[in-house]
């Protein structure tokens, strides 16, 4: 058994993990000259009174005993747990963050400008002609949009007759969802271990 989950990989279910360890350990014995059923008779069959072939396999396997391998596998099947534990972590948290980068719908988002430099209908930069620079044009790089509106009329029906009375004014439900939302990833931005919050902004720092 190797260390086959590393942090950064993409997180794995319990089967998932489970299936990939076992995949491993199949593959270790089969290189190491185990046949079909041969797991079963190591765990079994002290180390002593191993056949020659299987005493083979176990020496193949770079142990003293097929007990030593299954110490060893363990011990690598924690470490594999800890890191998909931690690649679950940083999945939320990469996640957490994207939603967070999202503007707030109660507040929409303003236009943005950026100064670029013109380019003609043929695709290629413009420069004044008098003078040889670049002729610069703002360009609109981010849309506004308005905020939506903090409430919405929300008709009231009878209950005997089902037909709409009157309405009244309730908070607007898509800003209560978007703010639970961001509530909800302020938490685990706010609760990821130190580990995580690290190894995510090296990340970050190496991409941009």
């Amino acid at each position: 058994m190797t260390v086959f989950i590393q942090k950064g990989d993409a997180p794995l279910s319990v089967r998932q993990a489970t299936k990939r360890g076992m995949a491993h350990v199949a593959a270790e014995l089969a290189q190491a000259g185990a046949r079909t059923g041969d797991e079963e008779l190591l765990r079994v069959i002290p180390h002593a009174d191993l056949t020659p072939r299987l005493a083979a396999v176990v020496q193949a396997l770079g142990h003293v005993s097929y007990q030593a391998y299954a110490l060893g596998w363990e011990a690598d099947n924690l470490v594999n747990g800890e890191h998909n534990l931690f690649n679950h972590q940083l999945a939320a948290y990469r996640e957490a963050q994207s939603r967070l980068a999202r503007y707030r719908l109660a507040d929409g988002r303003p236009e943005i400008t950026e100064e670029l430099q013109a380019i003609d209908d043929l695709g290629q930069p413009v420069f004044d002609e008098t003078n040889g620079e670049p002729v610069m044009e703002a360009v609109v790089v981010q849309a506004a949009i308005d905020p939506l509106p903090a409430e919405v009329e929300r008709p009231i029906y009878d209950e005997l007759t089902g037909e709409q009375t009157e309405t009244e004014m309730v908070p607007n439900p898509v800003i209560v969802r978007d703010e639970t939302e961001r509530a909800d990833a302020r938490a685990v931005v706010d609760e990821a271990p130190t580990e995580v919050i690290e190894f995510a902004s090296a990340e970050a720092g190496l991409s941009s």
